[in-house]
């Protein structure tokens, strides 16, 4: 009996193994680094045949849910970026570098809603590690400690460095910026340059509430809260306005955002602050009818995720860097 509880548990146990995937598994490249003390693992995507040849970085910053950077199911890989990426492999290696504290690579069956890695999934509270490093200052540090170490790599082309960042990660890519000369090219995506808390209080019914809150995390702009959702450190961190970093900055500069995105109008200001300025680094491109994700609205304002524009708006990035590349 002892002897068939034993097999039984080995074949358990190999097929659970066998079930597990590798981010190499499907094509990516993983790499990790040490940075404070904690393991930073990163994908590489790349064309197979350019894995060795030197070419420029291109560092996509992740929006703000606790997700793995690769998912998969029984039936295969879900999309790992937004967009298809094969045209930006011609010229770029991309990088894509993980959530604190969160695998990078996940099966769908051990992820939450939204595809969240979540310590309570029921309660929707991410891990601890998680929690204590989210927020804007420890993902820029890391961020460019990160790109400081491939720099050194041999198939690392230093003629180039393009950081991208949609919603959350615009916020990052632009901190970013401000503070790493070797950045040469910056994409803000879905951002609000007046700060997250902004979109929030566009986006209530009720402002004084909003207001009310706010007022509650400036008290408490250090406090980290295990309660689910974004800390107070967190939302304070992300609603500091980067529109005077991005002013600042004299590298070309891409800001692309949905016309229906709750952040638009203040893209729209922002744009009118550029031009006051007469600042001739920075690009909008507006998408009338998308949303902040870049998906159509119905007659009821929801999304219509059957239609996807990413494509389109990835095209329009890659032509903006042929135009303003080295």
């Amino acid at each position: 009996m002892k002897k068939l509880i034993t097999a039984i548990m080995l074949l358990v146990s190999k097929n659970y193994a066998i079930s597990q995937k590798t981010p190499e598994d499907f094509g990516y490249k993983q790499l990790s680094y040490k940075y404070q003390n904690d393991k930073v693992d990163l994908i590489i995507i790349t064309k197979p045949e350019d894995q060795k040849k030197a070419k420029p970085l291109f560092l996509f910053c992740q929006g703000s849910l606790p997700r793995p950077i690769v998912i998969y199911d029984e039936k295969g890989l879900y999309g790992t970026l937004p967009f298809n990426e094969v045209h930006l492999l011609e010229k770029y290696h991309i990088v894509i570098i993980g959530k604190p504290g969160i695998p990078i690579i996940a099966n769908t069956s051990s992820l939450g809603k939204n595809f969240m890695y979540l310590r309570d999934k029921q309660k929707e509270i991410p891990l601890k590690d998680y929690t204590d490093k989210n927020h804007l200052d420890y993902y820029v540090s890391r961020n460019n400690f990160i790109v400081k170490q491939l720099f050194k790599e041999r198939w690392v082309s230093k003629s180039e460095l393009v950081v991208a960042g949609h919603s959350e990660g615009s916020t990052v890519a632009a901190k970013m910026a401000s503070l790493n000369p070797k950045i040469s090219r910056l994409i803000y995506s879905g951002g609000n340059p007046f700060g997250r808390i902004a979109t929030i209080l566009n986006e209530s019914a009720n402002k004084k509430e909003v207001l009310d809150y706010w007022e509650t995390i400036v008290e408490n702009s250090n406090v980290i809260n295990y309660d689910g959702g974004d800390t107070y450190k967190a939302t304070y961190s992300f609603s500091l306005p980067q529109k005077d970093n991005l002013l600042k900055l004299k590298i070309p500069i891409l800001i692309t955002y949905g016309s229906e995105d709750a952040a638009a109008i203040y893209n729209d200001l922002f744009q009118v602050e550029v031009i006051r300025e007469q600042k001739k680094n920075i690009e909008f491109i507006a998408y009338p009818g998308l949303e902040h994700n870049f998906f159509p609205l119905n007659e009821k304002s929801e999304p219509i995720y059957e239609i996807e524009k990413w494509d389109n708006i990835a095209n329009d990035w890659l032509i903006w860097l042929n135009k303003n590349s080295n």
